[in-house]
């Protein structure tokens, strides 16, 4: 019973680590395309901003 349960567990955190890897992944594109396109107007600072939320909440979610 006890290694079911470890194995189970294994496999959720295989699954965060991959879904967290593509949410991180899809977070830092959104960054680079918005620094890449150089436009700076306010509406690329919002996505700016939205972009680097979007990272850092990733990475909290990582180490919490």
């Amino acid at each position: 019973m006890l290694m079911q349960d470890e194995l189970k567990q294994q496999q959720v955190q295989k699954k965060v680590n991959a879904k967290w890897a593509f949410q991180m992944l899809a977070s830092l594109s959104w960054f680079a395309s918005v620094l890449i396109y150089g436009s700076f107007e306010i509406g690329d600072c919002l996505q700016l901003v939205a972009a680097s939320a979007w990272t850092a909440s990733n990475i909290i979610d990582y180490y919490s």
